[in-house]
């Protein structure tokens, strides 16, 4: 242990939030374990000093009469002979523990040369796997308040065998998977984009610290509610939302305030809400439909942009549609998407037919 080693600690509390104390609890842990191994029994306790920026390795026994585990017991007479031992190599023997009493515990301080076979390379691997289950344990209870939630990244590097980008999230390198990317998209290095975070593996297990995606709907909610104020205040409600990743989405708006018209509040003025959305999706297409309780007439506002003439219900779940011959395309979409996309966002099977 030296000055260095507790500089570095704290410019990693300063850079990365990491608790210095909590990581040093690590590195104590780590290195005890490292020692235990090195020492070949389980009676040793590793204390590290902030203070004085210093390291002591103690091993305990307890003073018995008889030692029948000379590993872990040591007699009266033992540790008369450990004293002459240190005594004759020119050491000190160092205690922590001044009674000497049957039963009681009796702690000494080991000397470095006592580890030789604990190489400094070693030790050094301790540490720094110390630091980084810290480094982890903390990024997973940061990412934790941000399930759910859209994250702001930059992109680091993009790999061209697999296709997959890393990005910097601002609490940690993540990775996007390819396939949780919007089709037809090419990121770069640097590029600055949104994503969603659906899983955090919390704890210090291995495996991809967060699950991030562009395809999820909810980041199409979360743009909403980003860039449409009255989402954010709570005045236009987001009643659903389905989504073809890269190609189309349709979202049902509904206002609380009948002053306020909800899909010309999430347009914006000139378009300049949802175009900002649509940017930041890669040019996706996104419908924004009025939400009614009549069934037909969401339905009706669901086949957008397509004009629909009619909308007959024959029970609560299935709808038959009528649309002038021009529009049937239009409404149906390409390989049926408009018509796939507006079942799922209604609830209801929805029977397309022209004049």
């Amino acid at each position: 242990m030296n000055k260095e080693f507790f500089e570095a600690l704290d410019l990693l509390e300063k850079e990365r939030h990491i608790p210095k104390s909590y990581m040093l609890e690590k590195v104590e842990a780590a290195l005890t374990a490292a020692c235990k191994k090195e020492m070949g029994t389980t009676n040793i306790t590793v204390v590290i000093d902030p203070e004085k920026m210093d390291m002591k390795v103690y091993r305990k026994y307890q003073i018995v009469a008889v030692a029948e585990d000379p590993a872990t017991e040591i007699t009266k007479e033992g540790i008369e002979a450990l004293e002459k031992q240190y005594h004759e190599a020119g050491m000190k023997l160092k205690t922590r523990s001044r009674k000497r009493s049957i039963g009681s515990d009796y702690e000494y301080e080991l000397q470095p040369k006592e580890f030789r076979r604990l190489s400094a390379q070693n030790a050094k691997q301790v540490i720094i796997q110390g630091i980084r289950e810290a480094e982890r344990s903390y990024q997973a209870r940061e990412y934790e308040d941000k399930k759910g939630e859209m994250l702001s990244a930059i992109v680091t590097k993009v790999e061209d065998s697999t296709g997959n980008v890393v990005v910097d999230t601002g609490i940690s390198q993540a990775v996007l998977l390819k396939a949780e990317q919007i089709p037809g998209e090419k990121l770069r290095v640097d590029d600055r984009i949104k994503v969603f975070a659906t899983q955090v593996n919390s704890g210090e297990a291995r495996g991809p610290l967060v699950s991030l995606t562009r395809v999820h709907p909810n980041l199409v909610k979360r743009l909403f509610e980003t860039e449409v104020p009255e989402i954010n205040e709570g005045v236009v409600i987001i009643k659903n939302i389905c989504r073809e990743a890269g190609s189309r989405t349709k979202i049902a708006v509904y206002s609380r305030d009948s002053e306020v018209d909800a899909v010309g509040a999430c347009i914006g003025n000139k378009g300049a809400r949802i175009n900002a959305v649509v940017n930041e999706l890669n040019g996706e297409k996104i419908d924004v439909i009025p939400y009614s309780d009549d069934m037909a007439e969401y339905v009706k506002a669901s086949l957008s942009p397509a004009t629909v003439k009619s909308v007959e219900l024959e029970n609560e779940r299935s709808a038959k549609v009528v649309v002038d011959a021009d529009q049937l395309s239009l409404a149906i979409g390409k390989m049926g998407q408009n018509a796939r996309l507006a079942a799922k966002l209604t609830g209801c099977k929805i029977d397309i037919k022209s004049l």
